[in-house]
């Protein structure tokens, strides 16, 4: 038997592999592999770059606010409140992509930055990663959202957007993990 140390460690044999799909964000292949614990299976999975989120703060009131944006996301067939996020591009850090992507998106640009967690969208079959960073010292400039993004932004106080997330107001992932992230430093008082 192995030790669960041992496992944490190891990492799956690739025993063929074959790419189904390549699109301009991501692609996926099909293999079959043989896992640390001897499990031989087919796994598909999507390879991803990368993306950031940006958790903009505005200390300037008596309560933190937060920059939220509002945009149509098209596989929840729905508008969604979320932080500022994108992809990583090719030979970028992950802090100039949550800096550019705070910029083209939002206008604003930080003074502040911090990498606060990292963590894995969704490791079941996807091996993307996000890094959400805290951006503070805020100023206002002229956004640059991509053709195909159509983003309305707007601060809240943070006790708003906790009691969003609460009553599923918020839906989106890495903007409930930001959020209550942020809330339990302060409640913790570690940020």
């Amino acid at each position: 038997m192995v030790k669960s140390s041992a496992l944490s460690r190891a990492s799956a044999r690739v025993l063929s592999s074959r790419e189904v799909f390549r699109g301009p964000v991501f692609h996926v292949s099909r293999d079959e592999v043989l896992e640390p614990s001897g499990i031989r299976a087919k796994r598909d999975i999507v390879t991803h770059p990368g993306s950031v989120v940006v958790l903009a703060i505005d200390d300037s009131h008596k309560e933190p606010r937060v920059l939220l944006e509002r945009q149509y996301r098209y596989a929840a067939k729905q508008n969604l409140w979320e932080l500022p996020a994108g992809r990583i591009d090719e030979g970028e850090s992950d802090v100039a992509a949550a800096k550019r992507e705070l910029l083209e998106e939002t206008g604003y640009t930080a003074k502040q930055w911090k990498r606060l967690t990292k963590y894995y969208a969704s490791p079941g079959f996807m091996d993307e990663t996000m890094a959400i960073y805290l951006a503070r010292g805020l100023k206002r400039g002229d956004a640059h959202p991509e053709e195909d993004e159509a983003i309305r932004v707007r601060f809240f106080p943070m006790s708003d957007a906790i009691r969003m997330v609460r009553t599923s107001k918020i839906r989106d992932g890495k903007t409930i993990i930001g959020l209550l992230w942020f809330h339990a430093s302060r409640v913790l008082d570690v940020t």
